[in-house]
């Protein structure tokens, strides 16, 4: 019997592996702190929404995620928020943050393998 429980718990574990899918996003880069009101508002916020307001104290630490066509908002992970303010500080752009990133999907998060503004 016990053998059989361990056969199961590495099963569910494998199973749980397989729910995060590669996938490569593309939409605007929103922080999470902008987000709902951005989510509400839609595509025309989204990209409106712009680098300085993005890179504010209280909207880094909210970490960021991409707002993609379907009106879907994907929040990132801790890496991939690090990522999020390297970009948006290196980028020209002031509004029309476009993001096109890939990595795990899991549910409405992403796993961040890569990022590059648009």
């Amino acid at each position: 019997m016990t053998m059989f429980k361990a056969g199961m718990l590495v099963v569910v574990l494998a199973a749980g592996v397989c729910l995060a899918e590669q996938k490569t996003l593309s939409g605007y880069i929103v922080d999470q702190a902008c987000s709902a009101d951005i989510l509400k508002k839609g595509q025309a916020a989204a990209k409106a929404h712009d680098v300085g307001c993005a890179l504010m104290d209280d909207c880094v630490k909210s970490g960021y995620g991409v707002l993609t066509a379907d009106g879907k908002f994907i929040t990132f992970d801790p890496a991939g928020n690090k990522r999020a303010v390297a970009a948006l500080k290196a980028s020209k752009k002031k509004t029309d943050l476009q993001v096109t990133v890939t990595g795990d999907v899991g549910g409405d998060s992403i796993k961040v393998a890569s990022l590059k503004m648009n």
